[in-house]
């Protein structure tokens, strides 16, 4: 790693710390939690707690993290205030492992042999899940014990991270800067669509922070690079207040109930923490997913840069963007048993609840041709109509053929049961079923979450429901009729495990299959050559790529993503000509699969008359 000039400041000059946030670029650490998850640590276990019953591991990741470049470490205290811990029963230790974090931070920080400041980590009072039940005062109890504490400790800075709610960072602000005069960084956490989870925009959230006696503003958590960018070229425009940037190592991938992991390498990580940099950050670093690893790289990138304010705004941060899929036809089964090919289209559940806009794009896509709508879930924190009320609505508004998902994250079985019944009494009888992800809402991802039952458990209770019993095996006063299908991923890093998960899924009862939107067609092939004696048809999802950054964002934040390198290639050369670019290369992908595949679910985030008329030439 090139060498970096020392800080001209030592640990204890709080108030120069607050100076040197905006005068140069430093750089923060990384995951903690995932860190302690990797060495064999469950994410649902109170972490913070291993400041008392394994400092040695606490230790040495300061260490890592140290030696990679960090000159800010933050100590493994988020989660340690009272209202949390008490859930593990551990209240009554608040004060002692807060004390405990520093103490190990701080160790590791005198003895890295280089100037280095320690950050008192504190996170939201309750998790976001937890704070309808929880009153203002108790929240603001259990973060005053907190923060008492760590100061006492001895942190250089306080870090208010992962808020998801503005309320609740400014009652964090408000209880530190009463109790302790170290300087404050607070740290919103923002979803998909650009608002935090209180639905505050950037500017919203900047206006508010600037007016509070904070050293710094920023944002950690939930979104990966790029999202973060977006986010930060937003803040910058409407504070003058230094701006932190921490993203995620993009998205996880769900390896197991217990376990996730991400796969967003250095490179990519440290070039978009330099393009936050001359965005106008001066404090990056990384979240959920990171790693020594792509800390160093973050100090390799940066090294040498000074601050630069940005001048002009930046948009939205980044979002997924509703898809259509569609195709001719009235039943889909029969058409499918004919062997006749499918064209369908996707779209997602609208955000909000309502259904009109949704409406009126079906109302558009009918009048192209297209008659059957796949609708999907989307992971949102945000209120949504469910995939089969939105399937019934646009049945009855629009008299079309609709797909409709069932994910079964967060249903217990009797839930899931209960909207299988519902679907077939509201006449949705065409389903694709998942185990689905939940939103990501900040802490760590996917705790909260339960699945009683994954996608194959799901096809098996609709197999059950179709002969006429229940999940516990008792008679019901009439089969259902539902024509179950499942997802599957031919971009999987492990493929040879893929197809065998989607094996397991054609034994459970899946009658059809739609994969994940595909970029190259080998691996493609490949399972559908392994499934070939199942005798189950197979559509191709496929998504015209828009521009070079959502291919860069695909390739490098969304696990099991595989974008080719002469597509990344393709269009970074397109400029202004991108989409029509991305539409191309669909329709090549498209004409090439049309002999091994039985349909295709095309992906459009818009009404695009011309590309469609092309792609839909493509599989004529």
């Amino acid at each position: 790693m090139p060498s970096r000039q020392p800080l001209d400041i030592t640990a204890q000059s709080r108030m120069e710390l607050a100076s040197a946030l905006g005068e140069r670029v430093l750089i923060c650490d990384g995951a903690m939690g995932t860190m302690l998850h990797a060495a064999g640590n469950s994410l649902d276990r109170a972490l913070c707690e291993l400041n008392l019953s394994n400092s040695g591991l606490v230790s040495t990741i300061h260490e890592s993290y140290l030696s990679a470049g960090a000159d800010i470490i933050l100590t493994n205290t988020f989660g340690a205030s009272r209202l949390r811990l008490a859930g593990q029963g551990l209240a009554e230790l608040v004060r002692d492992i807060n004390l405990a974090g520093v103490a190990l931070a701080v160790r590791a920080r005198d003895g890295a042999g280089r100037h280095a400041y320690v950050a008192g980590s504190v996170a939201p009072a309750v998790t976001a899940s937890q704070r309808r039940q929880v009153r203002r005062a108790d929240r603001v109890a259990a973060l005053r014990e907190q923060i008492e504490a760590l100061t006492e400790g001895g942190v250089d800075a306080l870090i208010l991270e992962t808020f998801g709610y503005l309320e609740e960072l400014v009652e964090a602000v408000a209880v530190a800067a009463e109790v302790s005069t170290v300087p404050i960084i607070a740290q919103a956490t923002f979803a998909g669509d650009g608002r935090t989870l209180g639905g505050e925009s950037p500017r919203e959230v900047a206006s508010v922070l600037s007016g509070l006696p904070i050293a710094m503003l920023g944002t950690n958590c939930t979104l990966g690079p790029q999202g973060v960018l977006s986010v930060v070229e937003a803040l910058v425009p409407h504070t003058k207040l230094p701006v932190s940037a921490q993203p995620n190592a993009g998205l996880p991938r769900r390896v197991n109930s217990r376990r996730f992991e991400y796969h967003v390498d250095g490179a990519y990580f440290a070039r978009y923490a330099r393009r936050a940099v001359e965005a106008g950050a001066t404090l990056v670093g990384g979240c959920c997913g990171t790693t020594p690893t792509q800390i160093q790289a973050v100090a390799d990138g940066i090294s040498g840069m000074r601050p630069a304010r940005a001048t002009t705004p930046g948009g939205p941060a980044h979002q997924d963007q509703p898809v259509t899929l569609s195709g001719p036809g009235t039943d889909l089964g029969e058409r499918l048993a004919a062997g006749s090919f499918v064209t369908a289209a996707l779209i997602a559940t609208p955000v909000g609840g309502a259904a009109d806009e949704a409406a009126a794009r079906v109302a558009a896509l009918s009048e192209l041709g297209v008659e059957v709508f796949f609708v999907a879930s989307r992971t949102s924190p945000r209120a949504q109509l469910s995939s089969i009320d939105l399937a019934f609505a646009l049945q009855q508004r629009a008299d079309v053929e609709t797909i409709a998902t069932v994910t079964t994250w967060d249903k217990t079985i009797m839930t899931l049961q209960a909207d299988l019944l519902g679907a077939t009494a509201l006449g949705v009888t065409n389903l694709v079923c998942e185990t689905g992800n939940p939103p990501l809402i900040g802490d760590y991802p996917n705790v909260d979450g339960i699945w009683e039952v994954d996608s194959v458990g799901l096809l098996e209770l609709v197999a059950g429901l179709n002969h006429g019993v229940d999940c516990n095996g008792l008679p019901l006063a009439a089969k259902t009729s539902l024509m179950a299908g499942a997802r599957f991923n031919p971009s999987a890093a492990d493929l040879d495990a893929e197809i065998a998960r989607t094996l397991a899924k054609i034994q459970a009862g899946a009658r059809f299959l739609i994969s994940r939107p595909v970029y190259e067609l080998r691996s493609l092939q490949r399972v559908v050559a392994a499934l070939s004696g199942q005798h189950v048809p197979v559509l191709a999802c496929v998504s015209p790529l828009r521009s070079f950054e959502e291919a860069d964002y695909l390739a490098h934040e969304v696990p099991d993503i595989a974008i080719p390198a002469e597509v990344l290639t393709a269009m970074g050369q397109a400029g202004l000509r991108a989409p029509a670019v991305g539409i191309e290369m669909a329709g090549r992908l498209l004409a090439e699969a049309r002999p091994f595949v039985q349909g295709t679910v095309l992906a459009i985030p818009e009404v695009d008359t011309a590309g469609l008329s092309r792609l839909l030439g493509a599989v004529a």
